[in-house]
């Protein structure tokens, strides 16, 4: 063993303990898979990163990802806090530091790159090069390619009996693979989210993650007050907290809900990997527009913010904030 840099990350969220939490081992150099996934386990976080150098040019930092059950090739909110952690480091994994240290880096490298467009980083990662960008307090990663298709009416039939939902409350359904694959509901409302109560066992037994999403336009006056009503009648029925307030914060247009009982995660605060999948699929059929916020986690007491944006090329952007809230050493 031996000492490591290390710091518990706050995801989608400027607030800490709003969010989604990360460990993030700054120096996974010498740490066998076995080594790692001890380590997940212990954190029992839904996500654990190791930081290692890149094995391409193209790439500042190469990242694993591990839940307490495996490795992942790709996740979101991973992906933002393991660059912000790296950034707040000051880009040092295992004495080498690519800011700083340019020799033996070509003129196409990531790590040139760096100095001369500092708003751009390349993380690698098991699905492959993932771009960020950062934009003031937010950083937001490029959302991969998503392949999707519609799931049979029988697993759609067994879902939907699993979260208490009626046929005429779904609106849409796909199945959504970005890496890791989840089957996306689009319900009638926010209230009709938030108001769900899954048999998680079912869910568990059915063996797919489910994320639910309600696209509700916000606007001033009796619309959002009657929005917000709706919502604390929701709290009071099916949740056991008030959302949590986020000073500042734009107002939402989709809720989402994330269901990952086959991996031991009855529900997950809040996801980047669905909300790219999620957003790649509703801006694409017109569904949602194609910049908006969505709200996350507020059923566990959270409070997240997911930031999307489509581009003029039509790449998606997803984004938040993210703050360290343990910063320090670990023994591995």
């Amino acid at each position: 063993m031996k000492t490591r840099a290390f710091k518990q990350v706050d995801v989608f969220t400027a607030e800490p303990y709003f969010g989604n939490p990360l460990a993030v081992v700054l120096d996974g150099t010498g740490l066998s898979d076995a080594e790692m996934q001890r380590f997940a386990q212990w954190t029992n976080l839904s996500e654990t990163t190791f930081l290692l150098p890149p094995t391409t040019p193209e790439a500042h930092y190469r990242v694993r990802i591990f839940t307490p059950g495996g490795e992942l090739p790709f996740a979101g909110h991973p992906t933002l806090g393991s660059c912000h952690a790296w950034l707040q480091a000051g880009g040092n994994i295992g004495g080498q530091n690519p800011i700083q240290d340019t020799e033996h880096s070509g003129t196409n490298s990531a790590k040139t790159k760096l100095d001369s467009d500092p708003e751009f980083f390349v993380q690698e990662c098991a699905v492959g090069l993932v771009k960020l960008r950062r934009d003031g307090a937010h950083l937001a990663f490029a959302a991969p390619p998503l392949k999707r298709s519609n799931p049979s009416p029988a697993l759609l039939a067994q879902v939907a009996a699993a979260l208490g939902l009626s046929a005429k409350q779904i609106i849409a359904a796909q199945m959504l693979d970005n890496g890791p694959v989840w089957l996306g509901l689009l319900l009638d409302s926010h209230q009709t989210v938030l108001q769900l109560n899954p048999a998680h066992l079912a869910l568990k037994n059915l063996g797919h993650k489910v994320g639910v999403v309600a696209v509700e336009q916000a606007s001033p006056g009796p619309a959002l007050i009657g929005r917000s009503n709706r919502e604390a009648r929701a709290f009071g029925t099916r949740c056991e907290t008030q959302p949590a307030p986020v000073p500042n914060a734009d107002t939402p247009a989709l809720e989402v809900r994330a269901f990952a009982a086959p991996i031991g995660v009855n529900e997950d605060p809040v996801t980047g990997s669905l909300n790219a999948s999620l957003a790649q699929w509703l801006i694409a059929e017109g569904h949602a527009p194609t910049r908006y916020v969505a709200a996350q986690g507020a059923c566990l007491g959270r409070a997240g913010r997911v930031f999307i944006e489509r581009d003029g090329d039509g790449q998606v952007w997803v984004g938040g904030e993210s703050v360290t809230c343990i910063d320090g050493q670990v023994q591995l």
